[in-house]
């Protein structure tokens, strides 16, 4: 694209001052979650060496924080964290969450990891109905936990999960707490993916009018947002935007229910829409993104952004003409910069000069008529193609997927819980 807006050629909007806020960092430090929030996708199970893996390949690509798991929630996971805090990172923060609960926070301990994110919700009805504490009492524990954390010598960091249905002002006093008990970084949870951009700026600029008067309550700030609506990424970035510099993401997109904000979006937008440096090795994350579907056993939708098989795969005529001419006419990136290649579909889309250049390459001369009756038979071949027998090997390919993200069957879990009881 510079190439093209130095020739005069092409305009870049995304460089045009005003629509940079001022409050816009340099810098964005990215906080994995793939290995906590990523693995509760339903149906995955990570097994120690996959962790390891995927682990290792974060740090390689130059991500700064990297959440290894939940050590609360089984022996097993908590080996699995312990194991790659044992094995160690070169570069990344080695991090581990925890409920406000001191046993949460022992477990984290036990396991070796440098970071602890603790987190409570302020939402009232959550306060009411889950948790079962009044306001006094939800700051009382998140005060003791996270002093408790600062004691034995860890970073930690305070996520208010469902801040964006909370009341904004015991929200702000649940983070001043949080900031007062040593929190070294706060996090603001979208976690239902319940809101628009423009109302997560407003949550934002109503939380710096209150905390960023006072230069103590000035802390790195987080956000890690779902995505029920599809704005995940959307939202992680108006954050950003906002003076976030630690966007929580997951490879792939990943995640409980609809999943986060995808990492590997958030960095290719930070990095080409707006000129902040991630620290990440871009061209290193198709090789991620295939990595952690291989392990998660969970597929990519094939239109899925920057790693999907389609991502940089070009079907019509026009759109093939036009990449061949020049690589920027369809393409807002060069797949080498996520280190992927470019892609031609033949099919009942495609175009003469396609075929010509494939002639071409191939060594083969065609006239002009020949070229028009190779085109218009390859169009043919796809249009005849029995859709039946597709459509039976779809559903035979949904249901093997289907088989695999069961988990315990109903039949399993009962089985258990009589050989208990």
């Amino acid at each position: 694209m510079e190439i093209l807006e130095k020739a005069g050629l092409a305009v870049n909007y995304n460089k045009v001052p005003d629509t940079k806020p001022k409050t816009l960092p340099k810098r964005v430090h990215i906080w994995d979650e793939t290995l906590r929030d990523g693995e509760q996708t339903p149906g995955v199970a990570l097994t120690i060496d996959e962790k390891i893996e995927i682990a290792k390949m974060l740090d390689e690509i130059g991500t700064a924080i990297v959440a290894v798991g939940f050590p609360a929630v089984s022996d097993t996971e908590k080996k699995s964290v312990k194991a790659i805090a044992d094995e160690g990172l070169s570069k990344a923060s080695i991090a581990a969450p925890a409920r406000a609960m001191i046993s949460d926070i022992e477990a984290c301990i036990d396991a070796g990891v440098d970071e602890v994110p603790v987190f409570i919700a302020t939402s009232d009805f959550r306060l009411k109905y889950q948790l079962r504490m009044t306001r006094e009492e939800m700051l009382a524990r998140l005060t003791e936990c996270i002093e408790f954390g600062k004691d034995h010598g860890l970073i930690i960091d305070y996520i208010a999960e469902d801040s964006t249905r909370s009341d904004m002002e015991f929200l702000c006093q649940a983070y001043r707490t949080a900031i007062d008990a040593g929190a070294d970084k706060i996090c603001i949870a979208d976690t239902v993916g319940f809101v628009r951009p423009e109302v997560l700026r407003h949550i934002m600029k109503e939380i710096k009018s209150r905390l960023w008067t006072e230069s103590k309550y000035k802390v790195p700030m987080s956000v890690h947002c779902h995505d029920d609506f599809g704005l995940a990424t959307a939202n992680t970035l108006v954050a950003i935007e906002e003076g976030v510099t630690y966007p929580q993401v997951c490879v792939n997109a990943y995640g409980e229910r609809a999943g986060n904000a995808a990492f590997e979006e958030v960095v290719m937008a930070l990095e080409e829409l707006y000129a902040i440096d991630t620290g990440i090795q871009t061209e290193k994350l198709y090789t991620l993104s295939k990595l952690v579907e291989k392990n998660f056993i969970v597929p990519l939708p094939l239109h899925k952004s920057i790693s999907g098989d389609n991502a940089f795969t070009h079907s019509s005529g026009i759109h093939s003409h036009g990449q061949l001419t020049h690589s920027m006419t369809y393409e807002p990136i060069s797949p080498s910069k996520v280190g992927r290649k470019r892609e031609f579909h033949l099919g009942k889309f495609v175009g003469r000069h396609f075929v010509e250049y494939l002639l071409q390459m191939g060594g083969v001369k065609a006239t002009p008529e020949q070229a028009r009756e190779i085109t218009e038979r390859v169009k043919k071949t796809h249009e005849e193609q029995k859709k039946l027998q597709s459509h039976a090997a779809f559903e035979s390919i949904k249901g093997d997927l289907r088989a695999l993200r069961t988990g315990v069957s109903e039949r399993e879990f009962w089985a258990i819980v009589f050989d208990v009881i």
